[in-house]
């Protein structure tokens, strides 16, 4: 069977897994929720190197679960009942009602949309979205995943990682695909970005993700990581709306505050360096 990559960030399922079908299924559904679009089974059988007879027993066995799901051209996607366990998880993590009172109590970003998300792997997940009044042209959602190289928050926690441990998650693959045209484009131009947060304790998306859209962003710990962030907080605003240096580094203040009292809510204590410009 040919030797295939692990996702960075996770631990090969097969490798030492006392139930290789289980480690196997668990790959399929890992490479399903990370595809931008469901996959056909040629895909997954070129990305698992499995037999097409095994990963047919095992992708129906899944759909029978519901954890995955065909679409109606035949590719898979991932099922309902999921969801039942990322609902089971969420509840189960006070990260998010935290976020939202630290959020209710510092007054901030009343209008604008933020969001909460967690580093998994070369993404970013979101797992608390409040979707503002003013028009974004984009909507966050629970559950989406974007690479974290190209959003705020996910500039924010590589910046609390070592250069080691980010240069081994970002070039174990190739680089993502651009999402616009100043998505940054290698991890030489990110290096100076990832140095500008943790100077100045924010994290800027200058149109990365969206055209016409900036987001401010910075991390966020606990009391058992505190130098390694456990999540990150963003706010989104349009580019036409930052009509100077200190608008933009006032925003970058308020988002660092914001995270700060996430952080202090969560048992972490804010250390000087983390508040930047503060």
């Amino acid at each position: 069977m040919p030797k295939t990559k692990t996702a960075p960030g996770a631990q090969a399922p097969d490798a030492k897994s006392t139930s290789p079908a289980v480690g196997r299924a668990v790959r399929i559904l890992d490479l399903v929720a990370r595809s931008a679009r469901p996959m056909s089974p040629a895909d997954l059988a070129r990305e698992t190197g499995l037999p097409k007879s095994s990963l047919h027993g095992l992708c129906d066995t899944l759909i029978q679960l519901r954890l995955l799901q065909r679409t109606g051209t035949g590719a898979l996607a991932m099922g309902p009942h999921v969801m039942t366990w990322a609902n089971a998880f969420l509840a189960h993590t006070n990260i998010l009602q935290e976020f939202y009172v630290a959020w209710q109590e510092s007054g901030l970003f009343t209008q604008e949309t933020i969001t909460l998300s967690v580093l998994d792997g070369r993404d970013v997940v979101y797992i608390a979205c409040q979707n503002g009044s003013r028009p974004l042209d984009v909507t966050f959602r629970n559950g989406m995943r974007l690479p974290a190289p190209y959003t705020a928050t996910g500039k924010a926690m590589l910046s609390t990682l070592p250069d080691d441990e980010v240069r081994m998650l970002l070039l174990d693959a190739p680089w993502p695909t651009p999402l616009t045209r100043r998505s940054v484009g290698s991890l030489d131009a990110l290096w100076p970005e990832l140095t500008h947060c943790r100077r100045e304790g924010y994290s800027l998306d200058d149109a990365q993700v969206r055209d016409g859209m900036h987001c401010f962003g910075a991390a966020v710990f606990d009391a058992t990581s505190q130098q390694r962030a456990v999540a990150g907080v963003a706010v989104s605003f349009l580019e036409v709306d930052l009509d100077s240096p200190e608008r933009v580094a006032e925003i970058g203040r308020d988002i660092r505050a914001l995270a700060d009292g996430l952080s202090a809510r969560l048992g972490a204590p804010v250390h000087p360096e983390r508040r930047g410009m503060a």
